[in-house]
């Protein structure tokens, strides 16, 4: 059974506040084809895509996106939104803390609870609105705290598909947080691509460094990023979606028989890393 990573979250009141909210996002819906997936579903309709997929949990993170141009909140899922559907969920949906660097260590005092009070396993951080590479000092108390309480931070690298500077999102920059904070585990999510290379030399160097493939479609990555995964990279790298960028079902099928990996290799992508890393 799989473990997905990231999986925003699919309630039809977030799908609505936060994908429909905003013409940012409009834009995206309509650029992805993605109106068939973004009506939104009850946490026993999501249970269901679940189990029908083969995926055991999903970690859903609490996001703020702010908007480079507008310079507003993009997404504001707040832990306690997310808080609800993980205690309806009997374990199958696991929270993640959100960020924001402008509110400092009020924002940093959110994660600790959400992860001492209320069991969230990690952090999510989407740098590009802010207008702040990740090694910038306003994450670090974040970082900090992260380390100080055990749990991975996760970050979007690689290029913005919304309007946003793509350079805020670097893999380079996760360089400095490895160095700086060697006991906390830090995923590159969403593959790094176009400097999917960059993220891939990072989670090979930093024992603390992991890639995620969530957000891209498995049958479209990088063939340098599918031969790491098949050598020296299979106990680096986490499967997620993005949902609902990808859809469940369709990924873990290709993950398991299109890309040429072996069973061992493929269950240590789709559940048994993100289970270490995350201690799930």
């Amino acid at each position: 059974m799989a473990i997905d990573f990231h999986c925003n979250l699919f309630t039809p009141e977030s799908i609505r506040k936060n994908w429909f909210g905003a013409p940012e996002m409009l834009r995206l819906i309509k650029w992805w084809k993605m109106e068939d997936r973004v009506q939104g579903k009850t946490l026993a309709e999501f249970i269901e895509l679940m189990d029908r997929a083969g995926c055991d949990k999903v970690l859903v993170p609490a996001i703020r996106m702010f908007s480079y141009k507008e310079k507003t909140l993009v997404w504001d899922i707040t832990e306690e939104e997310v808080l609800e559907t993980v205690r309806q969920s009997n374990g199958r949906v696991v929270g993640l803390a959100g960020f924001n660097p402008f509110k400092g260590m009020h924002s940093v005092r959110q994660v600790e609870k959400a992860v001492r009070e209320y069991g969230f396993k990690g952090c999510y951080v989407h740098p590009y609105g802010w207008g702040l590479p990740l090694n910038d000092r306003k994450f670090y108390p974040l970082y900090t705290k992260c380390a100080e309480l055990g749990v991975p931070v996760s970050m979007q690298v690689g290029h913005s598909a919304e309007h946003m500077p793509n350079k805020y999102g670097r893999p380079i920059h996760l360089d400095d947080i490895a160095l700086d904070f060697p006991e906390l585990k830090v995923i590159g999510a969403h593959t790094g691509w176009p400097w999917t290379e960059e993220m891939i030399s990072l989670a090979w160097k930093h024992e603390n460094v992991y890639l995620g493939i969530d957000a891209h479609h498995p049958k479209y990555l990088e063939p340098s990023l599918l031969h790491f995964m098949k050598t020296r990279g299979q106990n680096k790298v986490l499967w997620g979606t993005n949902y609902p960028a990808v859809m469940h079902e369709e990924a873990i099928r290709v993950i398991r028989t299109d890309l040429g990996l072996s069973e061992k290799v493929a269950e240590k992508i789709l559940h048994g890393n993100a289970a270490r890393v995350y201690g799930l």
